[in-house]
């Protein structure tokens, strides 16, 4: 395909150009036709929308990932960018690239949803991630990026330019100028850890989005980011369980009121005295 000749070129010929590789064989995109899952994809692309996992849907102003932009990922959290990328998998082409990001966990990508065959992965682009975004947002429907260092406005500006043609997402890992969106993790708790044992098997967390237009006014979601299967889902208080009565005590059987009866002195009986006898002379 022409728009990978740039990027496929021999490193003989290019020795400094980055190596973008699939992660696993191509294969046809998942699922049946007419699931949910599909449906609702095609939906959110029908409004130029690139269609996200239903727990994020309540914390994006449009319910998914406006087509053409950038949405930046304050701090860079991984779970975050790989839960907002998993929703590619809907859209027809079900494409999707990472740019610079090395200790990407494919496992955690695919727990979340992404299909590792259809993910294309360039590892150190270096200087040149850049023009690798730039031939990738013709190809792919979204792009996860962490740039090698600050960006600069003009070469921000430029990429938008870029973005709108194609109507590719990119997820940036940090600041982006003129990003669209912004999302953050405010807070984050993990479970599964005791005193010294145990294995961590979910991260409760508060997500924050913001951004222009009608995404100015803040919105926020509680998650489980991952949850116990690697997954993204909304979080829901537990009800508290129910604490046991304590029994009430057995009543005390009732002690029928005893009638005081007056006390009558004894008096001992005196020592019967013997009969006087008269002597007999």
């Amino acid at each position: 395909m022409p728009v990978f000749e740039s990027v496929f070129e021999s490193t003989a010929e290019q020795p400094a150009r980055p190596v973008l590789r699939p992660v696993a064989s191509p294969a046809a995109a998942p699922g049946t036709p007419g699931t949910p899952g599909e449906r609702e994809g095609q939906a959110a692309e029908r409004r130029g929308l690139l269609p996200v996992a239903p727990a994020l849907r309540e914390v994006l102003p449009d319910a998914g990932l406006r087509r053409g932009t950038a949405v930046s990922v304050a701090g860079g959290d991984t779970g975050l960018l790989l839960a907002l990328a998993a929703g590619v998998k809907e859209t027809e082409g079900g494409w999707a690239a990472a740019v610079g990001l090395p200790d990407l966990g494919l496992a955690a990508a695919e727990g979340y949803g992404l299909d590792l065959r259809r993910l294309l992965v360039a590892d150190d682009p270096g200087p040149h991630w850049a023009e690798v975004v730039s031939v990738l947002a013709g190809a792919v429907e979204l792009i996860m990026l962490r740039p090698d260092g600050p960006v600069p406005p003009k070469l921000a500006a430029r990429l938008a330019a870029v973005l709108r043609r194609s109507g590719c997402v990119l997820l940036v890992a940090g600041p982006w100028p003129g990003a669209a969106l912004r999302l953050g993790v405010r807070s984050g708790r993990w479970f599964g850890l005791g005193d010294g044992h145990g294995q961590l098997v979910g991260r409760q967390v508060e997500v924050v989005a913001e951004g222009r237009g009608s995404a100015g006014r803040g919105r926020t979601a509680r998650l489980w980011l991952p949850d116990e299967h690697g997954a993204v889902r909304p979080f829901q208080e537990q009800p508290q369980q129910e604490q046991p009565q304590p029994m009430a005590e057995p009543a005390a059987p009732a002690i029928p009121a005893i009638r005081a009866i007056p006390v009558v002195p004894v008096v001992p009986a005196a020592e019967p005295v013997a009969p006087l006898v008269a002597a007999v002379v």
